[in-house]
């Protein structure tokens, strides 16, 4: 078998010194290259890569075009390039296209043998557009039935505003008879005879001047017109080239390489120039497949479809200036779930305390207090360099929320909330589906009770805490909020805390299957009943605490501090 069987079309435009490392490897080996150098390159890097690769006689150099991503130049690039490959190397049977980012995945020989094989088939992926809908952007068979003069990406505006009127006046382009569009990957590997009838066609000049107004030509132009004329399709490529959901290519780096040794493809697009591993290892004697090594491609398909799906939809909870979703996200605005309490810290005494010995969980207090921010322990800093300042968290306190929970992933939070509270982040927390939301109403007339206000002061708190925690309770009545909620009336608490307890940890620890053995002790609710006969004496109902009976009653209710009986047993 003859070496120069097969010979490469090479699109260079950028890191021109790879692109020369990589054809001295491959003409080196015996294998012809002709290399397209973008006209916009500096005349410069041109000329320091010409010099460069003087010495090997099967390179060359094709006529330069003034290439654009989209544009019809490059189609003309490659058809330049292939003409004279063809013309200068009789030899050659197989053209393959590549760029300057390419590297092979085997050794080049690998490739040649295995074409030889297959002498009149040509590896090309073509295929439908209605059987395929994979195009990004929203034009599919639209780009074969409008003009595209204009670049989507230098000239936006016009672009869309030329689309739009075609639309509007319904404008169709007709289709040259004989041709069905297909589209594919821009990196093929043809025969010499399909190649040589694409170019030599006598429609050619009508093809052209079709494609040379289609969107996106390179991966139309070579696709479609391979279906008239080739003997044997293969409709795959030999080059591994993976997209993301926008379209754009993945660049692999360094630490790919055991990904690469997966591939069943013979070279790969797009490697980072600065790889310097993967330049070593794929362009030495040692390839990153080895014939003792089976090929695991559906290994690569799952980690590139993990990776658009982290692209597209993001990591739950994780916000950053490259990924700020709207409110309709569907990913979790919250890293994980979290456990909110209200009331409970003033019904029961040393709640935080209690809850974290007895579910393992880091317990703040009310973290969205108007003058502070007590993490727990005390602490001034949380995790990720969070730090307890009020003016920060008010800033932006759904990002204040959303960096805790994320900073502190791997472990359970809990904080306090009160109507007495800042409440910027309860609409955020009602349709978070993380958010487990748990409630004694009515339980703030407590702190009021134990405050020092004098009774005119302390009526005017408890209705304006009021207020505030009726409307809280009605936005947790909405339908189809995807939080877990649990609202329980003071009065209920008091008359049961044990089983209100023994719920809020089963919650907690859904697996530890633990029963309270000892019940929490209660704050001290003597003369309570009858502050709040007080308050309705004065015009203000407490309603949301329930019937708290009067204080003699009361206080007899109240589970003593030494009680042993579990309210689940």
């Amino acid at each position: 078998m003859s070496a120069a069987r097969i010979g490469f079309v090479m699109l260079a435009h950028v890191e021109l010194p790879r692109a020369g490392q990589l054809a001295r490897h491959l003409a080196s080996r015996g294998f012809p290259v002709v290399i397209h150098l973008d006209r916009k390159v500096p005349i410069s890097q041109a000329e320091a890569l010409r010099s460069a690769l003087r010495d090997l006689a099967n390179v060359l150099f094709a006529p330069q075009y003034a290439c654009g991503w989209g544009l019809w130049s490059m189609v003309e690039a490659t058809q330049a390039s292939a003409a004279l490959l063809l013309e200068a190397m009789p030899a050659v049977r197989h053209v393959a296209l590549i760029s300057g980012d390419s590297l092979p995945l085997a050794p080049v020989t690998e490739l040649a043998d295995f074409l030889n094989r297959y002498p009149q088939t040509d590896f090309i992926e073509s295929v439908t557009v209605q059987d395929v809908p994979w195009t990004i952007g929203g034009l599919q068979q639209e780009r074969f039935t409008l003009r595209f003069p204009f670049s989507w990406r230098t000239q936006r505006k016009l672009f869309d505003r030329y689309v739009n009127l075609q639309r509007r006046t319904g404008f169709r382009r007709r289709i040259p008879q004989g041709i069905e569009p297909h589209l594919g990957s821009q990196w093929w590997c043809l025969t010499r005879d399909s190649l040589e009838a694409i170019l030599a066609d006598p429609r050619r000049s009508e093809f052209d001047r079709y494609f040379s107004k289609v969107w996106i030509p390179d991966e139309s132009y070579f696709q479609t017109l391979v279906r008239r004329v080739s003997v044997s399709i293969e409709s795959r490529s030999l080059m591994l080239s993976k997209f993301d959901a926008q379209g754009k290519p993945f660049t692999f780096y360094d630490d790919h390489l055991d990904i690469l040794r997966n591939s069943d493809r013979f070279l790969v697009r797009k490697v980072w120039p600065r790889a310097t591993k993967l330049y070593e290892v794929l362009l030495s004697e040692q390839p990153a497949r080895h014939a003792q090594s089976p090929a695991h491609p559906h290994r690569i398909e799952k980690v590139f479809d993990e990776a658009i799906l982290r692209g597209r939809d993001g990591r739950q909870g994780l916000f950053m200036q490259s990924r700020f979703p709207a409110d309709t996200w569907s990913a979790g605005k919250t890293a994980a779930p979290y456990f909110v309490f209200q009331g409970y810290d003033e019904a029961v005494d040393g709640f935080a305390k209690w809850l974290s010995r007895w579910t393992g969980a880091r317990v703040h207090g009310h973290l969205f207090d108007w003058q502070s921010v007590p993490f727990a322990d005390g602490a001034r800093m949380f995790n990720g360099g969070l730090p307890a300042d009020p003016a920060l968290r008010d800033h932006d306190p759904r990002g204040f929320l959303r960096n805790l929970l994320w900073n502190g992933r791997g472990e359970t939070q809990c904080f306090q909330m009160a109507p007495y509270d800042r409440q910027d982040v309860n609409e955020e927390m009602i349709w978070d589906s993380n958010a487990h939301i748990s409630v004694i109403s009515g339980a703030w007339a407590i702190k009021l009770f134990k405050s020092d206000l004098p009774f005119e002061a302390a009526r005017k708190e408890a209705a304006w805490m009021q207020r505030v925690e009726d409307h809280f309770l009605g936005q947790l009545r909405r339908r189809g909020l995807p939080s877990t909620i649990r609202v329980t009336s003071l009065a209920d608490f008091i008359e049961n805390p044990m089983t209100h307890l023994q719920d809020t940890l089963d919650v907690l620890t859904p697996l530890s299957r633990r029963h309270l053995s000892e019940a929490p002790k209660l704050v001290d609710l003597a003369g309570f009943g009858d502050f709040l006969q007080r308050l309705t004496n004065a015009g203000m109902k407490p309603y949301l605490t329930g019937d708290i009976p009067h204080d003699s009653e009361l206080v007899a209710s109240v589970v003593p501090t030494d009680t042993a009986a579990s309210g689940r047993a």
